[in-house]
């Protein structure tokens, strides 16, 4: 979420500390997972907070100086300009879509891990994730024209 290496270094760290200081706080109710994923956001929103700044967008630009030094057949040139427009169209998404999405597609968890983590019902999350990729689509389509 902050595409920088060193600071998500330095944030998997303190999510650790978090861990270890607030350990009582896992009542075994329910999956660790959660609510590790929940101490890990709520430590990415504090940082955000406290340098009173956003997370870093990734600069398109990284793409072309890959494509540009390699040998790429076709078929990997037009895949790699689809990721580029798929990251273009996830940087044009709101911070909270894009952590849903990331929940959800990326890291994999179910609707009801995602409503613990983000202090909500599954059937919020089902519907903001369903807005979310709707957004997504339009964002991707907007740019591919």
């Amino acid at each position: 979420m902050t595409r920088q290496k060193e600071l998500s270094e330095d944030l998997v760290q303190n999510v650790f500390i978090r861990m270890l200081k607030y350990n009582d706080g896992f009542q075994g109710y329910g999956e660790f997972k959660t609510w590790m994923y929940r101490i890990a956001r709520n430590t990415l929103y504090d940082h955000f907070k406290k340098v009173k700044s956003t997370p870093v967008h990734t600069d398109v630009k990284d793409y072309e100086t890959k494509i540009a030094g390699e040998q790429f057949s076709d078929a990997q040139i037009e895949k790699e300009q689809e990721l580029k427009l798929l990251e273009v169209a996830m940087e044009k998404l709101s911070t909270e879509n894009r952590e849903l999405l990331f929940l959800c597609r990326f890291e994999e968890l179910k609707y009801n891990e995602i409503a613990k983590i983000l202090n909500t019902t599954e059937g919020a999350i089902k519907v903001r994730i369903h807005r979310a990729l709707n957004q997504l689509k339009s964002n991707y389509l907007e740019i591919d024209h």
